[in-house]
């Protein structure tokens, strides 16, 4: 299994070469020039496929389309080196050069303006106690990605309290109070019970970021944890503070009303053959400076087990700062993959449900990642100590009960929904075997949710569209899901925008449609002086900025199709430079065009092709050139 090309010049037309590659048996296709490249991207896509080879051989062929080849602007290996008698951590660029002082190690890649995406691997030594993996973890991401970090922090929070100084205390004074349950809980409890061991690792690895992206030298471990209100701890708030606002009283709500938080679908293929778990993050452009990660952190159940724990290693999409997805979007070592959309609460009365003395939801959502083995363990995790706060659609699909081509088992799809004081929890696979999928699109699927959280009080305002069943990307999904057949048309699905002419985006607006009602949404597409009966409908920079997709074959690496930004297919792509949006965006490349790709982690420590090109004068660092079968 090789491919074979020849690299284009940079002045030079950026034609492919003609490309072969060799099948199983030594049959060899070959791909002709896809022709001129687009400006956005540095890779060859091969557009025309080997027809003479058996079925099954070209079905192996289908992901050799998205090969990538991307260049980066810089990338850096580092590691922390641990001292056990000052107990003192310290960042060593390059790779280590002794094992006995190595607490974690990691490659950050930048290739945001090539890719639309960074990327961060990183990997901690085992033979180190928990919380010092932990701690290492956050210190490295920290200092890896601190000019990310920066931006990002001035991107979505440099002026979250501006005029909001009131609400703001109140926030502060809430978070110390729920920092103090939860390391109450920690003392009490970590040494023998698991939930509130990988809690205390959260906090031990958002103390390490902390500390590593403003580090000046060596830090030392600290042996108590802080509940101070941080910058990291901001950053990780995310959906947790929409919720927070309500209840705080934040005077200007950061949510739109009416807004769509991303789109999910599981599909199962006919036959049984294959089975896709997809997503799309909608927010606000603002958040798109994007970062994939791969944790491996070999952690204990508890502080004395020799147990590893299930989820020891993740792969997710994310953010500069965060130690969770918030997507959300992670495939695990468990042989889980979990994703949700957010669905919100509408019953201000379940706030008075929503105390300090609870879990938040990133927090929740890690620990079940790391210590669940199957779909019912990760609900149960997940539920306990419930904030009521960003109230999401789980779905959480076990490949382990996945085989191509057989009866699916019982337990192979769970679905969550959760409000203040309540949890909904279903075994969903029946829905798989009958309707061969389930989409996801911020309301609630089950009728008890729906109704407490007062979801039919919106439909009796404005109709249809805040309905489950006849919502426009409800219809959209039960139209279209049979058209997928394989990733490239799945990719197509989730990518999906054609609102002046698909009857499905059509409203009670002036114009007569909106670029949100789309699988991905493009509301800056939509007429700064349009008439929208709600504000989600109108102008705004927010919409789908990207879209991850895994099978059976991608998740045995815990690997994932991605790609980054606004939706270009049907429509212009999202300029910053003229899109009249004055909204902050530093990192940020100006032109958001690029193509879909699969990034490939190192599978060890220090493992994988890296070499030097030449372009333009300039020598960078290239990842390597991989086919994936």
């Amino acid at each position: 299994q090789k491919a074979c090309v020849t690299p284009p010049t940079e002045e030079s037309a950026l034609r492919c070469s003609a490309l072969v590659y060799t099948v199983p048996g030594n049959e060899s296709c070959s791909f002709g020039s896809t022709g001129e490249a687009r400006e956005s991207r540095a890779c060859w896509k091969v557009l025309h496929w080997c027809t003479q080879i058996e079925s099954k051989k070209r079905m192996q062929l289908t992901l050799a389309a998205l090969v990538i080849f991307a260049q980066a602007a810089w990338s850096l290996e580092a590691w922390v080196k641990y001292d056990p008698f000052a107990k003192s951590f310290e960042v060593k660029v390059g790779p280590p050069d002794t094992n006995d002082k190595i607490a974690a190690w990691g490659s950050f890649h930048n290739a945001i303006n090539k890719t639309g995406f960074s990327f961060l691997d990183l990997y901690t030594n085992e033979e180190l106690p928990d919380d010092h993996q932990a701690y290492a973890a956050g210190f490295l991401e920290g200092y890896l990605t601190q000019d990310l970090i920066r931006m990002h922090y001035n991107n979505m929070w440099a002026n979250y309290c501006k005029d909001e100084e009131a609400y703001c205390e109140r926030l502060s004074s809430f978070l110390q109070q729920n920092m103090r349950f939860m390391v109450k809980n920690v003392n009490m409890h970590h040494l023998r019970v698991p939930y509130w061991h990988q809690v205390y690792l959260v906090l031990q690895q958002m103390q390490g970021l902390e500390d590593g992206r403003t580090a000046q030298g060596r830090h030392y471990f600290p042996f108590e944890c802080d509940v101070n209100i941080t910058a990291t701890l901001m950053l990780n708030l995310h959906g947790d503070v929409e919720d927070l606002e309500k209840v705080l009283k934040r005077r200007v709500p950061s949510r739109t009303f009416g807004e769509g938080s991303c789109s999910a679908l599981v599909k199962l293929l006919p036959g049984n053959k294959d089975l896709y778990f997809a997503h799309n993050t909608w927010t606000h452009y603002s958040s798109m400076l994007r970062i994939l990660k791969k944790y491996r952190l070999p952690y204990r159940h508890t502080p004395e087990s020799d147990v590893v724990i299930a989820g020891h290693t993740t792969t997710f999409s994310s953010y500069p700062g965060r130690i969770f997805s918030g997507d959300d979007f992670y495939l695990i070592s468990s042989g889980l993959a979990t994703m949700e959309t957010t669905i919100g609460n509408e019953n201000d009365d379940l706030y008075r449900a929503i105390k300090p003395e609870s879990v938040l939801a990133f927090i929740r959502n890690v620990v079940a990642n790391r210590l669940a083995e199957n779909g019912h363990e990760w609900t149960d995790i997940f539920s306990r100590y419930n904030s009521g706060t960003y109230n999401n659609q789980w779905m959480v699909l076990d490949y382990n009960k996945f085989t191509p081509g057989e009866d699916l088992q019982d337990g192979l799809l769970h679905v969550l929904e959760q409000l203040p004081e309540y949890i909904n929890v279903t075994d969903a696979t029946d829905t798989l075997r009958d309707e061969t999928y389930w989409a996801s699109y911020n309301v609630p699927a089950f009728e008890f949710i729906f109704n407490v959280s007062g979801w039919w009080r919106l439909v009796e305002k404005y109709g249809d569209w805040f309905t489950y069943d006849r919502t426009p990307r409800a219809l959209m999904f039960m139209r279209d899901h049979h058209k997928v057949v394989d990733m490239e048309s799945m990719m197509n699905l989730m990518r999906y925008n054609d609102y002046k002419n698909d009857p499905l985006s059509r409203c009670n607006c002036t114009p007569p449609y909106s670029a949100e009602n789309a699988i991905s949404a493009r509301s800056d597409l939509n007429p700064a002086d349009g008439v929208y009966p709600f504000p989600s409908l109108g102008h705004r920079p927010h919409g789908g900025t990207d879209m991850k997709l895994t099978n059976s074959l991608l998740f045995e690496k815990l690997e994932f199709v991605s790609v980054s930004g606004p939706t270009w297919t049907q429509q212009p792509p999202f300029r910053w430079s003229t899109s009249g949006f004055k909204d902050r965006h530093e990192g940020h490349p100006d032109l958001w065009k690029f193509e879909p790709f699969i990034h490939h982690w190192l599978l060890e420590p220090h493992e994988g092709l890296r070499y030097e090109i030449e372009q333009t004068g300039n020598t960078v660092m290239a990842e390597e050139i991989i086919f994936f079968l």
